[in-house]
């Protein structure tokens, strides 16, 4: 392995393993973790396809793997699950810690601009170091095969991604994803501190603004809503999202889910339907 990446956790499940690194990140200037669950071998003498899953607000690398139960699903589909953190940690960025909704826990998978938030650089982690780290280091994952999801942030952080990057990823979807930020607060206080007040940067890192411009998608994009989610009519706009999906055509499955909040339990119910979502797109 290479120096600086060590494994710091090691759990058996569903005759899989869940593995935990750490590592120096040289995009975010600093150490940060990543999850992996590996799915049994025997299961496939290939190499395993990826499914990279971004968490939401205060989250960090463990919340999936913990709470999600991804992995029965990942272990019979022979899928390998991979979970960054969410944000730099340990910079000391003054009030980095002050909401919940800015700085640590909070890096919205984009690449701040503002002096201040430099280090927050999500989007070229997730896009760029973490796959040539994963490919430099474990030759059991076939990281030329990958898709992306996520939840709420990090459903917000799936779209965006993947719709700028369609020829990385062969598939996306997400819970309750944050479809629409420039129209909403958490969207607002994320990009005026991170990007500031230039609302052109703000589009580049919006799905319902990006899906106009990258639309030839190999793949239905599914999104799951739960109508009790109380962030639903305020920060989450999907139907945002579907109008702008109706405009250009794009392949879209919007399930809203009637009695389902905005917690890991409304993911744990419908997360086999995404993982199936995937391993079709993955051709497995």
């Amino acid at each position: 392995m290479e120096s600086g990446l060590s494994e710091i956790g090691s759990t058996k499940m569903f005759d899989g393993f869940n593995k935990r690194y750490k590592h120096y990140s040289e995009t975010l200037g600093c150490s940060m973790t990543f999850s992996i669950y590996f799915p049994p071998s025997a299961s496939s003498p290939h190499r395993f396809p990826v499914l990279y899953w971004l968490s939401g607000l205060t989250c960090t690398d463990e919340n999936f793997i913990i709470k999600s139960g991804a992995q029965r699903a990942a272990s019979t589909h022979g899928i390998a699950l991979v979970a960054p953190d969410t944000s730099p940690r340990g910079l000391n960025v003054e009030g980095e810690a002050d909401s919940y909704d800015l700085g640590v826990g909070a890096g919205f998978y984009l690449n701040a601009t503002q002096e201040k938030w430099k280090n927050w650089r999500m989007y070229d982690y997730v896009v760029k170091e973490l796959p040539k780290l994963l490919s430099e280091n474990f030759s059991q994952l076939d990281t030329t095969k990958a898709s992306i999801s996520g939840h709420s942030m990090g459903g917000h952080g799936a779209l965006t991604i993947y719709l700028k990057n369609l020829d990385k990823y062969k598939s996306v979807s997400a819970f309750a994803p944050i479809a629409n930020p420039i129209n909403c607060p958490w969207g607002h206080k994320a990009f005026t501190n991170y990007l500031g007040d230039n609302k052109a940067a703000w589009e580049e890192y919006d799905a319902t603004c990006l899906i106009s411009k990258f639309n030839n998608l190999s793949a239905t994009i599914l999104i799951d809503q739960g109508e009790n989610d109380s962030f639903f009519p305020d920060q989450l706009l999907p139907s945002k999202f579907e109008e702008a999906c109706k405009k250009v055509n794009a392949p879209l499955l919007l399930r809203l889910q009637p009695g389902y909040d905005h917690s890991y339990y409304f993911i744990a119910t419908f997360i086999e339907d995404h993982i199936s979502h995937h391993a079709q797109a993955l051709k497995l």
